[in-house]
């Protein structure tokens, strides 16, 4: 671990690039991460939503782990996000993270069941125990189908000071609660593919965590609004909304279209691994048209 919390700025979650036979693209995804690196991100992820993690054996999660950790190559604060039905999937994952010299790691709910709060954080602290890592919480549920409440996290941070970052997919109005909440002491980012960018950040939030399909007019806002230019940070956030808006439909949407608006920017052929929503005639007529108004990427 090189990195120290607090994590800030504009973070990429990798996408999964696939070959024609299914295959994670060992080249693909080598060429994300340097596009990323070049662009001057201020950290780096795998394994969340953006990178199909359920679609992933375990052995390919650490195969994962090894590809962008190796790519990453200590430039950048490196994250993973753990994924499992249980505590002992995700310790093991986490254990890979920390032999792969990650800075922190994600953790997400179990996608089994559904259960109260108090569930939730016994089953968070127990894997917050297992890692010496800084550690942050996902918390999406509009995207996950489960979550916790301000109130809740901030019970959980009491219980396990380890948990220093929550990952938010929410409106910046609930992010700002969050906030509020935790009285400003709990550094939050958000996703959502960069919506409310803007507005995110005038909420508190320290940064966001985003696949790079549009990550450079990201990181060109954050970085004007940074410099006490606010209108500049809007301007860079009205030229890329259209296309935020397109491709944040649902998951599944930034999955299938942001993905081939990325490939298209990069120069990099999208395959889809099954099962997934494939693009109609139309989509690939808006992918085209996004991506040449986004134009290639200058990394």
């Amino acid at each position: 671990m090189a990195f120290k919390p607090p994590f800030t700025g504009i973070h990429a979650i990798a996408f999964a690039l696939f070959d024609a036979q299914e295959r994670l693209d060992r080249a693909a995804m080598k060429r994300q991460t340097e596009i990323c690196l070049g662009l001057g991100v201020h950290g780096m992820a795998a394994l969340g939503l953006a990178t199909e993690v359920s679609k992933l054996s375990l052995a390919e999660r650490r195969t994962v782990i090894d590809w962008v950790a190796e790519d990453v190559a200590g430039k950048v604060p490196l994250a993973f996000t753990m994924f499992g039905g249980s505590v002992a999937e995700q310790v093991e994952q986490v254990k890979a993270a920390e032999a792969a010299k990650a800075d922190w790691v994600i953790l997400q709910p179990p996608m089994v069941g559904s259960f109260g709060a108090a569930e939730y954080i016994r089953f968070f602290g127990r894997i917050a125990e297992a890692t010496s890592l800084p550690v942050a919480i996902q918390n999406a549920p509009a995207y996950m189908g489960r979550g916790l409440s301000s109130e809740d996290i901030r019970e959980l941070v009491r219980q396990h000071p380890n948990i220093c970052l929550i990952k938010g997919e929410g409106p910046a109005t609930d992010i700002q609660q969050l906030i509020s909440v935790t009285e400003g002491r709990l550094p939050v980012m958000n996703g959502r593919g960069g919506l409310e960018l803007a507005d995110n950040l005038r909420a508190g939030c320290v940064g966001l965590l985003l696949a790079p399909d549009t990550i450079d007019y990201a990181l060109r806002a954050y970085n004007r609004f940074l410099a006490g230019d606010a209108e500049g940070a809007e301007a860079a956030y009205r030229e890329v909304l259209p296309a935020i808006v397109f491709i944040m439909q649902s998951i599944e949407s930034l999955l299938c279209y942001g993905k081939r608006i990325f490939g298209a920017r990069a120069g990099i052929e999208i395959h889809d691994r099954s099962p997934a929503q494939r693009p109609s005639a139309f989509g690939l007529e808006l992918v085209k048209r996004y991506a040449e108004q986004l134009g290639p990427y200058a990394a």
